[in-house]
């Protein structure tokens, strides 16, 4: 069995948008490795806080990413594997703007609420949400359809939320702390937001589902039962 662990710690390296409508000017969806220990802690509200949860990296746009349902944003370096394979081209940890590149841990079947401790220094994460594609990732990539590619493979990595702060550093290991007793996954969430609306009403089962989507699930019932 392999070990679970964090293959890669990624910041972001800031450039220009290549998303030419999108409403930042800047991204930083372009994130690289670094073999430096990373301070991981909550950045407070999406709108005025200070964006990602890792001290150094940088969130373009507020309006939309970061804040403390998204602090942290994890991939499997699996799933990066199955998709070099499909699109035929290298893909480096942070390709997909994701901050930790992790092994050995099945990413896409997390159950929400699902605690993370990485490394020795304390840091706790807990799954909050899928992440959703955007056309700045899509451009990012230069791949036409990507939108319509990423949601038909429903492998969208998981974003993560900090109950207590540490540092983080590739090689660190990953221990699932707590499983809730509930079914709601990253996997169900995402194809419940993306293209399945019919199973919304699921995600309420997840105490810890982010607020953003939380209220969206109780925006379509209501709309439903209305």
């Amino acid at each position: 069995m392999r070990v679970a662990q964090v293959v890669s710690v990624n910041v972001a390296r800031v450039r220009t948008n290549p998303d030419p409508r999108a409403v930042s000017t800047v991204t930083g969806i372009d994130k690289v490795a670094t073999t430096e220990a990373v301070m991981v802690r909550a950045p407070g509200p999406m709108h005025g806080g200070l964006g990602s949860g890792l001290v150094g990296d940088t969130i373009g746009n507020q309006k939309v990413h970061g804040g403390d349902d998204q602090a942290v944003y994890a991939y499997a370096r699996e799933d990066l594997d199955a998709w070099e394979t499909q699109l035929q081209r290298p893909l480096t940890p942070g390709m997909f703007g994701e901050n930790l590149t992790t092994a050995g841990v099945d990413v896409t079947n997390a159950r929400i609420g699902e605690r993370w401790r990485i490394g020795a220094d304390g840091l706790l994460l807990e799954v909050s949400a899928p992440r959703t594609p955007c056309r700045t990732f899509a451009a990012f990539l230069n791949r036409q359809h990507w939108i319509k590619t990423f949601t038909r493979a429903a492998k969208p990595g998981a974003y993560l939320r900090v109950i207590a702060p540490g540092t983080v550093r590739a090689g660190d290991a990953i221990t699932i702390e707590y499983r809730p007793d509930h079914e709601v996954t990253v996997a169900l969430a995402f194809r419940a937001r993306m293209s399945e609306p019919e199973l919304l009403s699921r995600l309420l089962a997840a105490d810890a589902l982010s607020a953003e989507l939380a209220a969206y699930a109780r925006g379509h019932l209501a709309s439903t039962e209305g």
